[in-house]
């Protein structure tokens, strides 16, 4: 990959702690720079832009390889992280820092952010007027060290803080899938259900993708959201699908897991809430030492050759 490659996109979606995880560790986002931009002053700091003084919002900085990951799948993220309808700031958050805006640096990016907008209006999604800005970039100033990748550093205050702020709640309304019992069983096999929606466990050994050694990612069963890819893939010897991290770390839900008299770490789909299987420590040292041990039941493989039929072109990148 080439610097000439990248380019830059830049969003303002109220608190920037919240903007940078929907962008992070997406294939061919090469960073996420939490920052300041729209205003006038040079170098801005936290306390001058939280006075609503200095025309600046909050907004992240993402460079990015648009042949990996084009701008319009930008777009899809940034309006689902967002209260489009609000003019005077994001939940909790008031004021013209924390407005909405997308800043356009080429008239490519500005003819995307048009489209997609309109898109959102005509779709009837919200009732309310769109109001969010597409404005010509300026500047960008990044933040303090401490606002970078905040919601790693301070994960379990950044995740009270999304809950608390209303935004959580807002995207699980809005943009959230929903799906009934009567539906999954329906759809789902009886080991499919029965491993996703009841925390049940397939047999080692006897299930599809233990021993898979094609090439491709592994899908959420019931929502299909990207989790796993067989280039994480190895044999531990346990007969379950065994990977040394998850495509995406943001996708995943880790909660302490007490049944049968043991203490586990559950691994959980982000988006359907599906039971996938359990993390462990005591995987491969030099990948990172955890052993991500996850059902067949919960996934559905799609080979590296129909990636791109099945709209996951951008995780081509891996196997190149």
């Amino acid at each position: 990959m080439t610097k000439q490659a990248l380019e830059k996109a830049i969003f303002a979606g109220g608190c920037f702690w919240c903007m940078v995880e929907p962008f992070d560790e997406q294939p061919g986002i090469e960073q996420v720079v939490s920052g300041y931009t729209g205003g006038d002053k040079p170098n801005p700091t936290y306390e001058e832009v939280c006075t609503n003084t200095t025309g600046h919002r909050e907004a992240v900085e993402i460079t990015y390889n648009p042949s990996i990951f084009p701008y319009q799948k930008l777009l899809e993220i940034f309006w689902q992280q967002i209260d489009p309808t609000d003019p005077g700031g994001q939940f909790h958050d008031r004021g013209e820092s924390y407005k909405t805006a997308i800043y356009y640096t080429n008239d490519e990016q500005k003819r995307l952010a048009e489209q997609s907008k309109q898109k959102l209006e005509e779709s009837g999604k919200f009732s309310d007027p769109i109001v969010t800005d597409i404005l010509p970039a300026k500047p960008f100033y990044p933040a303090e060290e401490e606002h970078q990748d905040y919601y790693k550093k301070q994960s379990f205050h950044y995740k009270m803080y999304k809950k608390g702020s209303g935004r959580a709640d807002f995207i699980k309304r809005n943009w959230g899938k929903h799906y009934s019992k009567e539906e999954l069983k329906e759809r789902l096999t009886p080991i499919q259900y029965h491993v996703t929606q009841e925390n049940g466990t397939e047999r080692p050994f006897d299930n599809e993708y233990w021993s898979n050694d094609e090439e491709g990612i592994y899908v959420d069963i019931v929502s299909g959201e990207p989790l796993f890819s067989t280039t994480d893939q190895y044999d531990a010897g346990c007969g379950w699908p065994s990977f040394t991290k998850p495509l995406n770390r943001n996708r995943i839900a880790e909660k302490l897991d007490t049944s049968h008299g043991m203490r586990r770490i559950e691994v959980r789909s982000d988006e359907a809430d599906s039971h996938l299987g359990h993390v462990f420590d005591d995987g491969p040292i030099d990948k990172g030492g955890m052993r991500y041990c996850i059902n067949s039941a919960a996934l559905r493989f799609i080979p590296k050759h129909k990636l791109k039929e099945e709209g996951f072109e951008e995780y081509l990148a891996l196997f190149e």
